[in-house]
């Protein structure tokens, strides 16, 4: 198998100083194996990422670990089950691994990739409109698909859409999704008459909204204290 990747064992904490250093913590865990806490550098983290993304089985070794459910330094078969990402800076925080039996079925949610040119938009200038951009599948580790391909070139008018039923699946993977879940369909461009509506200024008055209190003018608050004064 051409996808590798090796990791190595950590300690128990210390995972902030281990991002400062380039690399990302993580943990190799599975169906009726111990939970292994991990590092990998973050770079190669990353390249694994772009090749094999996180329904592609890997064989991992993990450096430091004298034993692993197959065997002394016999690498593990694992799915990139989840990472995470610092919200702000984008870079890789946590990786999980899972690792798999290539006897037993799992499930998975493999992205589409949306391929081909559809008339409609080419044509008739349209607007694609893409219902989801995964599907969960069910198949053996070794038959999951990196991604399952969608062919917006059939889309030739805006009656035309595709579905999940109308998708080529590689034999030993089931779609577990409703076969009638549309996954790409064309709008028709705006009529004139609806660009000239959008162009009208929406004008509101935001003392009727709830909550909004209008405030009086200097004249008005003025008058409004002087009435307020004691008689003298």
């Amino acid at each position: 198998m051409s996808n590798t990747i090796k990791v190595k064992i950590r300690e128990k904490g210390g995972v902030n100083q281990l991002r400062q250093d380039g690399f990302v913590p993580g943990v190799v865990y599975g169906r009726g194996v111990k939970n292994t806490n991990v590092f990998i550098e973050a770079p190669i983290l990353e390249k694994v990422l772009q090749k094999a993304g996180e329904s592609t089985l890997l064989e991992l070794t993990i450096e430091g670990d004298p034993s692993t459910s197959l065997g002394a330094g016999k690498p593990k078969h694992v799915l990139i089950h989840d990472v995470q990402r610092d919200p702000v800076k984008d870079n890789l925080t946590h990786v999980d691994f899972l690792e798999v039996s290539l006897d037993r079925k799992i499930k998975a949610e493999i992205p589409l990739l949306f391929v081909g040119d559809s008339p409609a938009v080419k044509e008739l200038n349209g607007t694609l409109i893409r219902g989801i951009q995964h599907v969960e599948v069910e198949a053996l580790p070794q038959n999951l698909p990196h991604n399952i391909e969608v062919d917006i070139s059939f889309i030739k008018t805006f009656e035309d859409h595709i579905k999940i039923a109308d998708l080529k699946i590689p034999a030993g993977v089931k779609i577990l999704d409703n076969s009638e879940t549309i996954l790409a369909s064309v709008i028709p461009p705006r009529t004139e008459e609806e660009l000239e509506s959008l162009k009208g200024d929406v004008v509101e008055d935001v003392t009727k909204v709830e909550g909004v209190v209008k405030q009086e003018t200097p004249a008005a608050e003025a008058d409004s204290q002087e009435s307020k004064k004691p008689a003298e």
